[in-house]
């Protein structure tokens, strides 16, 4: 992990096209100005742990549909006659 000191007003600059500002500090809070390309997706932590799970879930239970759904066609083919 990169540590940097900045002062209030001052910039770091990532990857060529991503800037970030600190506008203000209070206390043990700082907030920061980040302008980017509309292409750079950025969350909060806690947003992104929760899109995360979220689609940790999904994936899950697509695959349990897929588990079932293959149970179910060859659950149907043992009980069908042969031809």
């Amino acid at each position: 992990m990169l540590v940097l000191t900045r002062k209030t007003g001052q910039k770091i600059i990532i990857n060529n096209n991503v800037e970030v500002t600190v506008l203000e500090t209070r206390g043990d809070t700082v907030k920061l100005g980040i302008n980017a390309p509309k292409e750079v997706t950025i969350y909060r932590e806690e947003i992104f742990e929760e899109i995360r799970k979220t689609n940790q879930q999904a994936g899950q239970a697509s695959q349990s549909l897929n588990l079932d759904q293959a149970i179910q066609i060859a659950n149907q083919s043992s009980t069908q006659p042969d031809k």
